[in-house]
Parts: C-alpha cells; sequence; structure tokens
C-alpha cells in the first residue's frame, strides 16, 4: 500500500464527555474534584474514523447527528482532524452521546443517549462507498439487516474491503441482527463478552469459531486484556496483545478496529494486524478520548519493530 487508503466509516457516531478520575459518586448534591473533563468524538464510526486518520488515511464518515449543539461540536471536532464529514447529517433527532466516569483502573460504565444514529442508514454515500478501498460499518445492529447487507454487497462490487464493529452487548437475542451479515463481510471485530454471549459459547475460541463458521472471513476477537483470538481460513490464532497502562478504556475497542483494517490494506496478515491494531489501542488508552495520542502508523511500526510495543 503505497497510496493512503480510502476508508468509509459509516455508522453510530457519539460525542462522549470523559470525567476522570471517578471512583465513585457522591451522595445527593455532593461534588468531587477531578482532573480531567474531555470531549472527544467516538462510537464505532466516529471514533473508528479518528484513528484512521492518524494513521495516514483519507477517510469519509457518514452517519446523522441532531441539529445541536452535541451535533455542531461532534461534526467540528471530527472536521478539524482532517475528517470528510460532508455525509454526516442532521435530523430531528438528538445527537448521540455519553457521559463516561472513567475510574482509577481505566475501566467505566457509560450513561448513553443512542438518539439520530438510528437513522444512519437513511442516506447512503454510494458514490464515496463506489470509491473506497474499505467500507466499515460501526454499530450494523442499529441499521437493520437489509440496509447493512445493501452496503456491504455494494463496497465489495466495487473492489472494497469490509469490516463490522457493534455497540450492543453479548445477549443472544441481539444474535439474530448479527447473524445475517457475517456472510457479506471480510472482517468481523466483536469483544469477548459480545462473542461468546451472542453464540452461547463456552469460551472464546469457540465463540470466534462460530462466527466463521456462520459466513465471517476473518474474526479478530479482543478480550480485555487477554491474546486477541483471530480465525481467518478456519485456522484460529492466540496474538498476545500489546502493554499498556489504561487511563481511559472507552477508545480502544474503536482503536484496535482502526489499526487491524488499515494493517490489511497493507497486506499483512491477520495475526500481524491483531498486533498493529492492539499496538493502536494502547497509544490511544494510554489518556482521555478516542482521540488521544500522537502516532502515525510510521510511529507504531518503529515501535514494534524496536521491540517496544
Amino acid at each position: 500500500m503505497n497510496a493512503a487508503p480510502s476508508i468509509v466509516t459509516l455508522g453510530a457516531h457519539v460525542l462522549d464527555t470523559i470525567v476522570q478520575p471517578v471512583d465513585e459518586i457522591p451522595e445527593g448534591q455532593g461534588s468531587l474534584l477531578v482532573d480531567e473533563i474531555v470531549m472527544s468524538a467516538a462510537g464505532p464510526a466516529g471514533g473508528t474514523a479518528l484513528v484512521l486518520n492518524k494513521l495516514g488515511a483519507r477517510v469519509v464518515t457518514s452517519g446523522a447527528v441532531g441539529d445541536d449543539v452535541a451535533g455542531r461540536v461532534l461534526v467540528g471536532l471530527l472536521g478539524d482532524a482532517g475528517i470528510d464529514v460532508s455525509n454526516l447529517r442532521t435530523d430531528e433527532l438528538p445527537t448521540s452521546a455519553s457521559v463516561l466516569p472513567i475510574r482509577s483502573d481505566g475501566s467505566r460504565p457509560a450513561l448513553h443517549v443512542v438518539g439520530a444514529n438510528a437513522l444512519a442508514a437513511d442516506v447512503v454515500p454510494w458514490d464515496a462507498l463506489a470509491a473506497a478501498d474499505h467500507v466499515h460499518v460501526g454499530a450494523p445492529e442499529l441499521l437493520g439487516p437489509e440496509n447493512v447487507i445493501e452496503i456491504l454487497e455494494y463496497a465489495r462490487r466495487h473492489g472494497a474491503t469490509t469490516s463490522l464493529d457493534f455497540l450492543i452487548g453479548g445477549d443472544p437475542a441481539f444474535y439474530a441482527l448479527i447473524e445475517p451479515l457475517l456472510a457479506h463481510t471480510d472482517y468481523v471485530l466483536p469483544n469477548a463478552e459480545q462473542a461468546m454471549g451472542w453464540t452461547g459459547a463456552d469460551d472464546l475460541p469457540a465463540a470466534a469459531r462460530a462466527l466463521h463458521a456462520a459466513g465471517a472471513a476473518v474474526v479478530a476477537c479482543t478480550n480485555g486484556g487477554d491474546d486477541i483470538v483471530v480465525v481467518d481460513g478456519g485456522d484460529l490464532e492466540f496474538v498476545p496483545i500489546v502493554p499498556a497502562e489504561p487511563v481511559d478504556t472507552s477508545g480502544g475497542g474503536d482503536a484496535f478496529s482502526a489499526g487491524f483494517v488499515f494493517a490489511k490494506l497493507r497486506g499483512w496478515s491477520s495475526r500481524d494486524a491483531a498486533r498493529f491494531g492492539s499496538a493502536t489501542a494502547a497509544q490511544v488508552v494510554a489518556g482521555v478520548g478516542t482521540d488521544h495520542g500522537a502516532y502515525d502508523a510510521a510511529s507504531i511500526d518503529a515501535l514494534l519493530s524496536a521491540g517496544v510495543l
């Protein structure tokens, strides 16, 4: 891959307000002094777009935001980063937003409004999909299986590879929204809780194999601080994660997806792509917000080659 790849991210865009550290919520009307309150673009389309842009891709992002202050802030954050936001339209629903109180260990609960993300498939940038090297659908469960299959198949007919990442949890009932999509995509990128919950598997390798058997060409499942489980062509591998000292884990999954996709577009094996994705996530979780970190693909390559990561 010589020229910067052209990537479309389509789906969920979220404005995160991140508060750190919050190890307990004061009772009543009590107050708490914290170190940081940060606003960041996020979500499996918006956050992934941010990280892909930092790695060196040319990114078009598509979806819906509200005609409100949060929407203007979210579009501004993405546009200021250098992402093409011309396909982010406004709607009458509020902008999707989250408040994330980050614990001292980097973990966090989330308070979330779905809002306009439910309308992300209403207007699809078909011309941008036709020109893309890769199309990433973030939170396909919000868009409807028929819409997502149409998007994925259109992208593939025009020569793009495709990937899926998700917002919903691992409730088995959600698998009906996911399973029909698997045969239409190249890379499926869930976390362990999602993969095991949807499939009912007893362990992560079995869950990854089940997703592959249902049609996914490549499955790469993250598992917190444990090995990434990758199934490619029926071969299963355990890929050690790149160690990190997390400050805020909220953007880690989106960063992994971005790194994995970017590396695959360079022609890397799925194992090496998972390692690169993990190294990318390590940059992001070291600070607050999905936009944290001063890195690019070359800097991550150098760290991996030197054995620093």
